[in-house]
Order: structure tokens, then sequence, then C-alpha cells
């Protein structure tokens, strides 16, 4: 750990690419605990307009089946919304359902200003502006992704900026010293395993309360697909899996 932290950072690219290109599709299948199957998530991005007005609208779509969803129905939807020529993060909005809770929000940015307002359609009086921290914002998921075109190598590191609701979460994300070989239902990969941490910052959020957060990148070929994603919590670990890939158009 000590020789990970004195290392030099990757050298930062302007502005970071988008994690998917258009028409580019992933499906995950996801397990908690023993629980083989208990949901799915799917990533679609999709190019609308053109020349200077064309956006990439990135949807994630999240839902529970089976027994599982007997236990907890969830559904949930998020988009973000970006800048095809910049890939510069526009807006995001995310809908979810459980039980009886709903959530309903957006975020819209302003980088001339560096601001964003936070907008939350249940409970407007909760709807507020919020300052920008330097970096380019994305959420979570994308923002794992996204690492896929950055070929970190072990010593290496890269910051990352993460939207969760009205909050902004700076990450730094760091190799493990070793690959590891990934099975699931598309085959065989040889993976890089990316980990993000806040160290810049004081941890907040999951990352306070010990969670963890690991992604498996495909070292094979040129996709360099996110094959996995993990979350470990205290009372057990999510893990997502990929089991259908949709190459970009």
């Amino acid at each position: 750990m000590v020789a990970l932290a004195l290392a030099a950072f990757a050298p930062a690219q302007d502005v970071p690419a988008v994690a998917l290109r258009n028409g580019e599709s992933l499906t995950y299948s996801v397990r908690w605990g023993f629980i083989p199957s208990v949901g799915r998530i799917k990533i679609t991005a999709d190019l609308i307009g053109n020349d200077s007005e064309a956006v990439l609208r990135v949807t994630t779509t999240t839902w529970t089946w089976g027994l599982a969803r007997g236990l907890f129905a969830f559904d949930g939807r998020g988009e973000s919304v970006y800048d095809a020529k910049s890939g510069l993060l526009l807006s995001t909005s995310e809908w979810s359902s459980y039980r009886n809770k709903e959530i309903k929000n957006s975020i819209t940015f302003n980088y001339g200003k560096m601001s964003a307002k936070f907008s939350d359609d249940i409970h407007p009086e909760k709807s507020h502006e919020l300052a920008m921290p330097e970096g380019y914002p994305s959420d979570l998921i994308l923002a794992l992704i996204r690492t896929r075109y950055w070929n970190l190598a072990p010593g290496q590191a890269r910051d990352a900026l993460v939207i969760f609701q009205d909050q902004f979460y700076p990450l730094t994300i760091r190799p493990e010293p070793d690959p590891d070989i990934i099975f699931t239902a598309m085959g065989f990969f040889k993976t890089q395993v990316l980990v993000p941490t806040m160290e810049k910052t004081p941890p907040k959020g999951m990352f306070k309360r010990g969670s963890t957060v690991r992604v498996w990148i495909e070292t094979d070929d040129a996709r360099h697909l996110p094959v996995r994603f993990e979350v470990g919590f205290r009372f057990g670990t999510g893990t997502a899996t990929l089991i259908e890939y949709q190459p970009p158009k």
C-alpha cells in the first residue's frame, strides 16, 4: 500500500471519454451473497440529435425478479445525458420504487458557474443548488465502466468524481497488483481489478461505513469489457456479472 500511495498518477485527459458508445449495451445478472440471481441491470447508450446538438443518452435499468422480487420488489431507472462532442455530463435523472418508497430526482450541471441544480420531484422542498468540485461528474456505475479506457498500470491511479443524489464523491481508482480470471456466461476473461476509494477527502456515505467497491475490466482484446462489479457491505455483498453484450453501431 505504501508503494501504491507513492506511485505517480496516470496522466489525466482534459475531458474523460464517455463510458459507452452509440448502440452499445451491457446486461448484468445480479447475485446477492449466496443467492445466484436476484435481478438484472441493463445499460444502453443511444445517440440523439445531430452535429453540435447531439447528445449521448445512457440509460440504466435495474429490477429484481423471481423469489427475490417476492421479498423485495425493486424497479429503478437512471438516465445520464452527455454532450456527444465534449463528453461532459449535462444532466442525470433517477427514478426508483421499493415497497412503498418512491424516489424521483434530477440534476443539471452548469460548468461555467461550477454549480449543479438538484431537483426532487417527490419532495420539492429538498431541491437546491450544489457547488461542484473539480472534475467531471458521473454516477458510480458509469464512472467504473469508463475505467475500461484508462489502461492503468500497477502503481498508477486516476481520480473520478461520482455524483449520488445530491452528494459529490471524489474517488481515487487504483488497480490491484495481480490480474484475475473471471468465468461468466460469455466465457472466460482475463481481467484487471480496479478499486475506488476516498483518499483525498474524508470518507462519507457507503465509504465511511466501510463498504468496498471493485470492477473487473477485460484485458484480452480492444473491447475492454467491464465484466463484473462488486459492492461489499457489512451485511453482504452484491455482485453484477456480464451476461450479454451488444457492440456499438
